[in-house]
């Protein structure tokens, strides 16, 4: 993921909207596990989406900056790994919050596509929905990337950029038939694999330099795999033609982590992942029995557990390497397959055994996730100079300068945490 990166079943970007009023009985009942905010809403999907929010939030704790101070700490080193990005083939936990965000967005839309239908809604009034929400998510990625420089700064590889391009797409599929949707996802995979292996490698002479490479990279690929090298690759090339089209500050020559906008093209495969796994869960909550609700469950953890094998297995052939910054196919899938691992683990818990109290501080991020993002990437910096100016620094330091900067990225945290929860209990959510 580019930057941090998150959606609801109808979340977005556009409008704050009030939901309707609901009884005291059910406010209180979030908190209990005993209401579930909307018909049909899955209390696994939002606890989920605030997990993967939170994820992209908890870099402001700088884990790495304490993990310094404790260089023999397995514990330490194993939270300082997780916590940032590989950087180019690999991954950790970090990696997986823009995959999971976007298969969200997947799942989500067999649930809002019956809802919308339910209540009367033609299916031209939805695809308008479809490309407005797109269009939204694109220009909102813009925006939040161009925060802080002297004019707009035209680039696509912002997870809600990412998703909006795809969306529309996402929703074709969707109400195309289950045999289309299929072989969409075989063409997404083979096709973006088939763009790179064709691609031509550099020539011996070329200047790393001039592809914003740095000159010590050590992740370099030789043999077949350098089709998907750092800024040599057939998506770099298009941004190189792409990008410039576009009023810069200076000429386009290579996005230093290797992001691509054509990346939206595999991105738009782990959303129909997503929705593949949206349709079970459709079908779930339409099941007559316990058993039957179950059964999805382990539908669910067999296609994770084969979709990693399949990743996994087309970087170790070396057919195909796994490095989400260009999301090769193999990175699709292994990233899908974790992604369907963990929506299973969040429906048990959540929908099936129905501990959602557990959740709570999660669900109120994941029913605003939209928010949240954006309160992250404009708000962060606000909040940390306010804690400074009121407080200083001395309460952040009560166990030792080590812990300084997690103790002050708490706080932050904290605040940003108090403002979702203020439009929680006013029901209000920011949604396209």
């Amino acid at each position: 993921m580019p930057g941090r990166s998150a959606e609801r079943p109808e979340a977005g970007a556009s409008m704050l909207t009030p939901a309707p009023a609901a009884s005291p009985a059910a406010v209180a009942g979030v908190a209990g596990g005993s209401f579930s905010p909307g018909a049909g809403r899955l209390a696994s999907l939002d606890a989920f989406r605030g997990f993967v929010m939170f994820l992209m939030a908890a870099e402001m704790l700088r884990v790495g900056e304490v993990a310094r101070h404790f260089p023999s700490s397995t514990v330490w080193q194993w939270l300082a790994r997780h916590t940032q990005h590989v950087e180019w083939t690999g991954c950790v936990l970090h990696d997986l919050i823009q995959p999971a965000f976007s298969f969200m967005v997947g799942v989500a839309l067999p649930f809002s596509v019956a809802a919308r239908l339910a209540r009367g809604d033609s299916k031209a009034s939805l695809w308008w929905h479809a490309c407005w929400r797109g269009l939204v998510l694109v220009l909102l990625g813009v925006f939040l990337r161009s925060l802080g420089r002297p004019q707009t700064n035209w680039t696509f590889e912002d997870t809600l950029s990412q998703i909006g391009l795809g969306y529309p797409l996402l929703f074709a599929l969707g109400m195309a038939r289950e045999r289309t949707r299929w072989i969409a996802l075989a063409g997404i995979l083979f096709g973006y694999w088939l763009l790179f292996a064709v691609w031509p490698l550099t020539d011996p002479g070329f200047d790393p330099a001039q592809h914003r490479i740095p000159a010590d990279w050590p992740h370099s690929f030789t043999g077949f795999a350098a089709h998907w090298n750092l800024n040599t690759n057939a998506a770099w090339a298009f941004d190189r033609w792409f990008l410039n089209l576009f009023p810069r500050e200076t000429e386009f020559i290579g996005n230093g982590g290797g992001y691509a906008t054509l990346s939206f093209i595999p991105t738009l495969g782990t959303m129909l992942l997503g929705f593949f796994a949206g349709q079970a869960l459709v079908g779930a909550r339409d099941a007559a029995t316990p058993r039957a609700r179950w059964a999805v469950a382990g539908r669910l953890i067999l296609a994770g557990l084969a979709a990693l094998a399949a990743g996994w297995g087309l970087d170790r052939l070396g057919v195909c390497p796994s490095v989400k910054k260009i999301w090769t196919p193999a990175w699709t899938l292994f990233s899908g397959g974790w992604c369907f691992l963990f929506m299973a683990g969040f429906y048990v818990v959540a929908d099936l055994i129905g501990w959602r109290r557990l959740f709570f501080p999660l669900l109120v991020i994941g029913m605003n996730s939209i928010a949240m993002y954006v309160l992250v990437h404009t708000t962060e910096g606000f909040w940390s100079r306010a804690l400074d100016t009121h407080f200083g620094q001395r309460p952040f330091h009560i166990f030792g300068d080590a812990f300084a900067p997690m103790l002050h990225g708490a706080a932050v945290l904290l605040i940003l945490w108090l403002i979702l929860y203020w439009m929680w209990r006013r029901r209000l959510f920011l949604r396209v």
